[in-house]
């Protein structure tokens, strides 16, 4: 059975824009909007820095020879959820930033990794994914990063779970962070 091709509708009119309010790391917008019936409606949307969530997989070693494990940095405080939580490696683009860069960045940061010692770094998607469309024009882009085993024994890892369904399951238990969650198992989809 063929299915017919999706019909959008036309794109909304912006009729004005009554808020603009810029900080470092965002812009908040008010603006009314004229939908395809011709009603003027009220939207309020945030511009925000595109964000990188890295799941960090240490190879094989003498030192480690049980598998291959993910690493994470220690928990830290969400003020959005008033609490500390677990998440992957991740943060936001800086201008003029490639997502590339943002990981290599972010595991430097967050887990003391060098870039040489990234032995593949591979995207989960190219495009970035969008995170709350409707009030939100940011987007995740989401990597695996495969590192030496000998390298990486940084005190800036706190946790590891091992690169296997048993913990993945345990690691799923553990996070909070939807974005680390589907950045998780968009990584076990591929496998």
């Amino acid at each position: 059975m063929m299915t017919s091709p999706l019909h959008f509708e036309q794109p909304w009119k912006v009729r004005d824009r009554f808020l603009d309010l810029h900080s470092r790391w965002m812009t908040l917008i008010g603006e009314h909007l004229q939908d395809s019936q011709g009603n003027l409606l009220e939207y309020w949307r945030i511009e925000k820095a595109d964000s990188v969530i890295v799941l960090p997989i240490q190879e094989d070693s003498p030192a480690a020879p049980k598998g291959k494990h993910i690493l994470l940095p220690a928990p830290s405080y969400r003020p959005g959820i008033g609490q500390v939580t677990l998440d992957l490696p991740g943060g936001r683009l800086m201008q003029g930033q490639t997502p590339e860069e943002g990981a290599i960045a972010i595991l430097k940061r967050e887990l003391g990794i060098e870039a040489d010692a990234i032995v593949q770094l591979k995207p989960l998607n190219v495009k970035g994914w969008a995170i709350n469309s409707s009030f939100s024009d940011q987007k995740l882009y989401g990597f695996v990063a495969h590192i030496q085993g000998e390298v990486a024994s940084s005190n800036l890892i706190a946790q590891t779970y091992p690169a296997s369904p048993v913990g993945v399951h345990q690691l799923l238990q553990e996070l909070s962070c939807l974005q680390c969650r589907a950045v998780l198992l968009e990584w076990v989809m591929l496998l």
